[in-house]
């Protein structure tokens, strides 16, 4: 079982791990297969398009935010997207991506803390959490496509943006511990 499915409402992705009875429902509605992949080229778009839409997710809240300094830091996280974007542009015209040799650590402290919804009125603790949540879940989907991968260069690509994206929550997570729990 390797598909995804995505809800047309909220944008919800979800990943099919075990055959079961039933239709996937969310925001009350059928969600639909996003993943019967038949080729390498309709991979890399995905992956694209995923890129895509963190960038723009990054962008639309960095203009809602209050607090113009967070604002600031949602910018610099959509230009990493759009890195991580231009880089599988790059890898669908042929080049290739080589993962770092070391893992990046984690520290986990995003699997302990409650889930927010984004709000304009958020501050910089749930702005964090949304940030380390997100790319907790690119992690995932590289993982998750890397697995798929039946050609050797793509898996490592995909494997080499899951590091990407870990290093990205790393980099939160450290920012949350000096930030959030050095107030306590």
């Amino acid at each position: 079982m390797n598909e995804f499915y995505k809800c047309a409402l909220c944008g919800q992705i979800v990943k099919v791990i075990a055959e079961g009875k039933g239709q996937l429902v969310c925001c009350g509605q059928p969600m639909d297969v996003i993943s019967n992949f038949k080729s390498v080229s309709e991979i890399l778009d995905f992956a694209i398009e995923k890129e895509e839409e963190a960038r723009q997710f990054y962008l639309e809240w960095a203009g809602k935010l209050e607090n113009k300094a967070l604002g600031e830091q949602f910018v610099v996280f959509a230009g990493e997207e759009n890195k991580h974007k231009e880089k599988l542009q790059r890898v669908k015209s042929g080049s290739t991506f080589k993962p770092a040799a070391k893992q990046v650590t984690d520290l986990k402290i995003v699997d302990y803390l409650v889930d927010i919804a984004p709000t304009p009125e958020m501050d910089y603790q749930e702005a964090l959490i949304v940030a380390m949540r997100r790319e907790k879940a690119a992690f995932k989907f590289y993982n998750d496509l890397a697995a798929m991968a039946q050609d050797d260069g793509l898996r490592e690509t995909f494997l080499a943006l899951a590091q990407e994206e870990a290093k990205h929550k790393l980099r939160l997570e450290t920012e949350y511990e000096k930030e959030i729990y050095s107030e306590n």
